[in-house]
């Protein structure tokens, strides 16, 4: 066997412990995100509008001044078709 070969030899253990591992993850992964579902269905039971929140949620994670710049634009287009924004 060549070193080369060597170092692309697989191992059934290591190949399980990959496999496991993302298997962990998607599971984590789920849990998290039934509670993300858990968490706004408490919000909407106090009165909360979710579609909002998301919004909020999805603006938080971007760049401000992407943002500024989309929300200027939104508001040109806007007052193009004759609509106000408030």
């Amino acid at each position: 066997m060549t070193t080369n070969d060597q170092n692309y030899r697989v191992t059934a253990e290591e190949l399980r412990q990959f496999i496991e591992r993302w298997e962990h993850l998607e599971a984590e992964k789920k849990d998290l995100s039934e509670q993300q579902k858990e968490l706004m269905a408490e919000a909407k039971g106090r009165g909360y509008d979710t579609a909002v929140m998301r919004k909020i949620i999805a603006l938080r994670k971007r760049d401000i001044n992407d943002v500024a710049e989309e929300q200027a634009v939104l508001e040109m287009y806007a007052q193009a078709l004759g609509m106000t924004l408030a």
